[in-house]
């Protein structure tokens, strides 16, 4: 397996990856409960068309609808014999499509989190997180991934199990983490915190960083965090287009095309490579956001201060490091789809 993330990079200074899978699927007709990644069967084309949007609309890295694809999840569904065969499915939909494309796009396999609590909390060894995300990298490698894609883990045991069960399968691998309770993960990690984990990993990413959250401004607190550590793996921002909202019925996420244009500017500027948009994050969002990173020059490493003016304040005093308690604080609107 060639390494082709590896050698976009190394001719690259940023990255644009892709946006919501959950947020795109659902305007397809997806409904609330139902399994994406049993749509790689019973909708091939709805997936083609998914991964389509992201690359028409510039995205040079795109992830499988594979989420949740590993057996935990989707035990709950009736297919948790199924990890292996439906991360399969989304990767040869992702790979036909990247193929097809007069320009280089990488096709990343989306590993996301398993669902349960690891012991002594809860019932997950750690044997059966690595077999777990063993099985369903294979998956993705035998479907024509490109590498591995970590995301939205709150836990750092479930991390590092995953980086072992990546190796197991010998591929490349990105990582992000979800910053989401006053600039923590939901199990207290920090940014400081998950680049002192990455960089003592045996089997360490390619590229790490951060996916999800509450928002934009919230996204660039903590890749400021990791920037300040000296890190020189490459740097990951994928945050939400916005904060979500309550409107009608459905969850909708308030941030406009522009700013999600503002916020790529920004996290290019602070140090991050790949970026790209997590939930609410459409088509049109990627396109604003290709656009400003191709015209607008690299600026100074932004200020808080900075990012607050441009896309909001921030929905905690800090962010858990101790060098952030006078942020600008906005007040938390609506609720986070997970």
């Amino acid at each position: 397996m060639t390494n082709a993330l590896s050698r976009i990079l190394e001719t690259r200074d940023w990255l644009l990856a892709d946006g919501a899978t959950g947020t795109n699927l659902f305007n397809m007709g997806l409904q609330s409960g139902d399994a994406p990644e049993l749509w790689n069967e019973q909708h091939p084309d709805r997936i083609k068309k998914l991964y389509q949007m992201a690359v028409d609309a510039g995205s040079d890295l795109f992830l499988t609808n594979s989420f949740g694809g590993n057996a935990s999840r989707l035990k709950l569904h009736d297919a948790g014999d199924r990890a292996r065969e439906l991360s399969r499915m989304a990767a040869e939909i992702g790979r036909e499509v990247a193929d097809a494309c007069d320009r280089d796009v990488i096709v990343a396999g989306s590993v996301g989190p398993t669902g349960e609590i690891f012991e002594p909390m809860g019932p997950l060894t750690h044997a059966a997180a690595v077999e777990m995300f063993h099985e369903q990298a294979e998956g993705l490698k035998e479907g024509g991934a490109d590498v591995l894609w970590l995301e939205t883990i709150s836990a750092p045991e479930e991390y590092i199990a995953a980086a072992e069960a990546f190796a197991l399968a010998d591929m490349p691998w990105c990582g992000t983490m979800s910053f989401d309770t006053a600039g923590r993960t939901m199990m207290g990690v920090t940014s400081a915190q998950m680049t002192e984990m990455v960089e003592k990993l045996p089997n360490p990413p390619l590229a790490f960083g951060a996916n999800c959250g509450v928002g934009a401004a919230d996204l660039m607190r903590t890749v400021l965090g990791f920037a300040a550590q000296g890190s020189e793996r490459p740097l990951i921002a994928k945050g939400n287009a916005g904060i979500p909202k309550y409107v009608d019925g459905h969850i909708h996420y308030d941030g406009t095309p522009e700013l999600m244009a503002e916020y790529a500017v920004l996290a290019r500027d602070a140090g991050a490579t790949i970026i790209g948009g997590c939930c609410g994050t459409m088509p049109e969002h990627l396109a604003a956001m290709r656009k400003a990173l191709e015209t607008r020059e690299r600026g100074p490493r932004p200020t808080l201060d900075q990012v607050a003016e441009a896309l909001g304040g921030f929905s905690s005093a800090s962010d858990g490091t101790g060098e952030d308690a006078d942020a600008p604080k906005r007040e938390r609107r609506g609720r986070r789809r997970s």
